[in-house]
Formats: C-alpha cells, sequence, structure tokens
C-alpha cells in the first residue's frame, strides 16, 4: 500500500521538472559547435583565474581599479560555469531534463551574476573618470576602502534584485509541458510558459532593467564623453593614447554586454522569439566572459608588465631548480 503514494509523489516530482530543449542539435556539426563552446569556456576559466591571480600577486595591481577588475573576472568565472557545464552534460548525455530547484538555482545565480556585472562595469567606469577627470582628488574620491565597498554594494545589489525576480518566476503557474525553448533557465523563457497575464510582472522587469541597465549605461556613456572632453585638450601624446586605450577597451565590453542585456529585457514578451533569445544570450553568458580578460589585458600595459615579470620569476625559478 505504502508503494503507490511514494509512486505518486515521484510522478510529481518529475511533473515539476523542465526540459531544456538546448541550443545544439544532436549532429555533427551539434557536437563541433559544442567542442567550440568548451574551448571558449577553457579560455574563459584561464584568462580570468591568471588576471585575478596577476591582480593579487602584483602590487602595482593593488589599485581601486584593479580591485573591481577583479571583481568581473571573477563574476565571469561564475556566470560561464553556470551555464556551459550544464549544457555540456545535457548535449552529451542526452538527458534535457533539469529539476524545478536546479532551474530556480541556476536563475537566481543568473540573475545576481549579470546584475553584479553591469554594476561593476560602472563602477570601473566612475574610476576612470575620477581618474582622468579629478586625478588630484582621486585618493579622496576613489580609494581602497571606497573600491571595496562599492564591490560590496555592486554584490549586495545584485543579490537582493536576484531574490525579486526569482521568487516572483519560481511562484508563477506553469500550462502545459514544461518545455523551455532556450539552452539555461532564463526569465524571458520561463514566461513563456505562465498560464497567467505576466504584464505586471514585466513592468517590474523594465523598472529593473532602468537601475541596472539604461542609468548605469547612461553613467558610462557620460563619463567617457567627459574623459573624452580631457584627453582631446592633453598635450602629451603619450597620455592620450593611454587614455584612448582604456576607454576604448572599456567601452567595447560596455556595448557587448549592456546592448544585448537592454535588447533581451526592455523588449515586450510579444516581441521575443526562442531564436533570437538564444543567440543574444551567446554574447554575455559565453562570449563576454571570454572575452573581457583578452580585452583588458592586452590592451592593458601593466597587467603585461605583471605577467611578464610572473613569467621571468617562474623561468628562472625552474632554472636555479636544473
Amino acid at each position: 500500500m505504502g508503494i503507490i503514494p511514494m509512486q505518486r509523489e515521484r510522478n510529481q516530482t518529475f511533473a515539476r521538472d523542465f526540459i531544456l530543449l538546448g541550443l545544439l542539435d544532436p549532429n555533427h556539426y551539434g557536437f563541433l559547435f559544442l567542442s567550440l563552446i568548451l574551448i571558449i569556456f577553457m579560455v574563459a576559466i584561464m584568462g580570468n583565474t591568471v588576471l585575478i591571480l596577476l591582480i593579487h600577486l602584483d602590487i602595482r595591481l593593488h589599485t581601486p581599479m584593479y580591485v573591481l577588475l577583479s571583481n568581473l573576472s571573477f563574476t565571469d568565472i561564475l556566470t560561464i560555469s553556470n551555464i556551459v557545464p550544464m549544457m555540456a552534460i545535457n548535449y552529451i548525455s542526452g538527458r534535457k531534463f533539469i529539476t524545478f530547484a536546479g532551474c530556480g538555482f541556476q536563475i537566481f545565480l543568473y540573475v545576481i551574476f549579470v546584475g553584479v556585472e553591469c554594476l561593476v562595469l560602472t563602477a570601473m567606469s566612475y574610476d576612470r573618470y575620477v581618474a582622468i577627470c579629478h586625478p588630484l582628488r582621486y585618493p579622496i574620491l576613489m580609494n581602497h576602502r571606497i573600491s571595496v565597498l562599492m564591490a560590496g554594494g555592486c554584490w549586495l545589489g545584485g543579490i537582493i534584485n536576484s531574490i525579486i525576480h526569482t521568487t516572483y518566476v519560481l511562484l508563477l503557474p506553469l500550462c502545459g509541458p514544461r518545455t523551455i525553448e532556450h539552452f539555461f533557465c532564463e526569465i524571458p523563457a520561463i514566461l513563456r510558459l505562465s498560464c497567467i497575464d505576466t504584464s505586471q510582472y514585466e513592468e517590474i522587469v523594465y523598472v529593473s532593467a532602468i537601475f541596472f541597465f539604461l542609468i548605469p549605461f547612461s553613467i558610462i556613456l557620460f563619463s567617457n564623453g567627459q574623459i573624452l572632453r580631457i584627453v582631446l585638450h592633453m598635450k602629451s601624446k603619450e597620455a592620450q593614447k593611454k587614455a584612448f586605450s582604456t576607454c576604448s577597451s572599456h567601452l567595447a565590453v560596455v556595448a557587448m554586454y549592456y546592448g544585448s542585456c537592454i535588447f533581451t529585457y526592455m523588449r515586450p514578451k510579444s516581441y521575443h522569439t526562442p531564436g533570437q533569445d538564444k543567440v543574444i544570450a551567446i554574447s554575455y553568458t559565453i562570449l563576454a566572459p571570454m572575452l573581457n580578460p583578452v580585452i583588458y589585458s592586452l590592451r592593458n600595459k601593466d597587467v603585461l608588465c605583471a605577467l611578464k615579470k610572473v613569467f621571468s620569476k617562474a623561468i628562472s625559478h625552474r632554472n636555479e631548480n636544473l
């Protein structure tokens, strides 16, 4: 008699699970694309880890800018690790199921990391603005303590925002087959499964997007506009070149990340299509974590010098042991 209730409970548990349709088709081309994604994943993990270690090891990089940059790299590691491994496991195993709890946890982490990345990029832009436009006041307006508080504020804001959105999405009544037309649990994809009108919640998403996307993006554009104004009046060509290099690197990351996020979260639900959402999501969940350390290291002389210093020490240490 006890077997029937147990079986019923198990069936109810499975009924709450989701099916992730994924990104790749089960064919030869899908496997090649998965291989490319795994290469990008490894490059992203290695690049961001190396950048964090360099910032930790080299005392010259113990500045507010690099405190924020290390937080950006840490966020990138967590973002891509939250998406790619499960996607690869589901593709290789052919198992497309994700539990209700697993989906909720993925949404919770994903929303945190998106929010943190947006706020950290804004803080980094403010740091460059103060350094170039108000250099004499930089030690007061931007020091190690302030940068740590800013980083902590970015994480706190991301967590609070994620709690609000994750709680609402997980409490939505869902109808029909729980098939998510995406390669991870993303909010717009879950909203398409809802039985009720979600227009009121979409208004909350817009408000959240204003605070995490539009306002930070406006601050970044304003600060870089001010930087450009100051740089154009500099007499030193070397100083101009360095300032332009820093700003162009930052704006390249911002344009890719904010552009895709705004396009995803500030469109009405009726304008979303699964194909578009998947392609756009690749840019800020897979490509951005790989490109960020490349952009910030190859265009940054301080990071390159620190890298050469570490390599030189490692080679000399190896020669001594030989």
